[in-house]
């Protein structure tokens, strides 16, 4: 078992920046692909970054690419999400992702890949 815990969320203007743990315990994450996706109010959950098992590689959504970096520590069991140039549409509860397998980052963008979920960290960002 993965029990992952998101923390960093919270309020933030636009144009300003957050960052994101998640931070994991029960197994280590060194093999293990991460992710990161958000849902906003009224919308499907989306992708928003993964990063494979050893770090290699990553992929990112186009909404987000260039304003986010995801990156991990694995000797702390910990995966990153900074976010910068923040805007409202960004605003979602933001869910990490542990994915078994050693699959590529860009491998990684769908949901039905990953075994296991945390629980989310609100983000808002304010116009």
């Amino acid at each position: 078992q993965v029990q992952l815990v998101e923390s960093g969320g919270g309020l933030v203007q636009a144009g300003g920046s957050l960052g994101l743990s998640c931070a994991a315990s029960g197994r280590a994450l060194s093999t293990y692909g991460m992710g990161w996706f958000r849902q906003a109010p009224g919308k499907e959950r989306e992708f928003v970054a993964a990063i494979s098992w050893i770090g290699g590689s990553t992929a990112y959504a186009e909404s987000v690419k260039g304003r986010f970096t995801i990156s991990r520590d694995n000797a702390k069991n910990t995966v990153y999400l900074q976010m910068n140039s923040l805007k409202p549409e960004d605003t979602a509860v933001y869910y990490c992702a542990a994915a078994r397998g050693g699959s590529a980052a860009s491998r990684l963008t769908y949901s039905s890949k990953y075994d296991y979920w945390g629980q989310g960290t609100q983000v808002t960002v304010s116009s």
